[in-house]
């Protein structure tokens, strides 16, 4: 391994947004740890990257939101390449679609919060601790956010209070990082085109009550903005970047 390969970790790599910067990253010449729930989708975007020439990647089953499976992630990472560099905070879940906030079962109210906030509390705890203890020290933790932690969608109340506590993650992170070098920041997105945005395009519920089909944007867009936050030196950060399709309706009222 060249000892100026940089290193990162991206959680749900296997589909959306995470194979999209995944292969970024891979393609800008970094060595990528792939983690997700399923293996396949993640054989998928390491066969990808290789077709591509791009750099060295390991993929590691795991659900972020199981404490041991966090734990074996970053110990294979560790084992296969010795220091982290970057963790892109990615996996996440929107959870049930449509339901009204009293017919939400606390199931599913717990299953997003297990992903969303518990999975990138522990994918981030364990990135801070490699960080913290590497030499040279430090890195880089960038969350996967949503415009959603500035204002909701109807009917969408667990995974926009999961999305808030993303943004205080990113705080806190940045705030006791600063210490041992360790930078945090989070990218907030509207619309990327992925299989996850694709209602868009059929119709989706508005504040105010009316079906409308959103306009959005290439999911590369997205990969090249990660791509330019992981690679500032570390005494710079894009503390938050919010990245949409133009025309959406996000900024206005309605």
């Amino acid at each position: 391994m060249n000892p100026q390969t940089k290193i990162a970790v991206v959680t749900g790599a296997g589909s959306g947004i995470g194979r999209a910067v995944a292969l970024a990253l891979a393609g800008a010449g970094w060595s990528v740890a792939l983690a997700g729930r399923r293996i396949e989708p993640l054989e998928e975007t390491a066969a990808t990257a290789r077709s591509a020439g791009a750099g060295d990647t390991l993929h590691v089953r795991a659900d972020v939101s199981r404490p041991d499976d966090v734990d074996a992630l970053f110990s294979a990472v560790r084992e296969r390449y010795g220091r982290l560099d970057l963790l892109f905070n990615n996996a996440g879940t929107f959870g049930p679609r449509g339901v009204p906030v009293e017919d939400i079962a606390y199931d599913e109210w717990r299953s997003v919060v297990d992903v969303n906030v518990n999975g990138a509390f522990l994918c981030a705890q364990a990135a801070y601790r490699q960080m913290k203890g590497q030499d040279p020290q430090g890195g880089r933790i960038i969350n996967n956010g949503s415009i959603s932690a500035h204002a909701p969608r109807p009917h969408s109340i667990a995974y926009t209070t999961t999305k808030h506590a993303m943004t205080g993650l990113t705080k806190s992170l940045s705030l006791d990082g600063r210490p041992y070098r360790i930078a945090c920041g989070q990218i907030d997105i509207g619309n990327a085109a992925t299989d996850m945005t694709e209602r868009m395009q059929a119709g989706i519920l508005q504040a105010n009550g009316e079906l409308m089909a959103e306009p959005v944007m290439d999911v590369q867009d997205v990969a090249r903005t990660v791509l330019h936050m992981a690679e500032l030196p570390l005494e710079a950060n894009v503390q938050f970047a919010t990245v949409i399709a133009t025309t959406m309706p996000y900024v206005g009222r309605g």
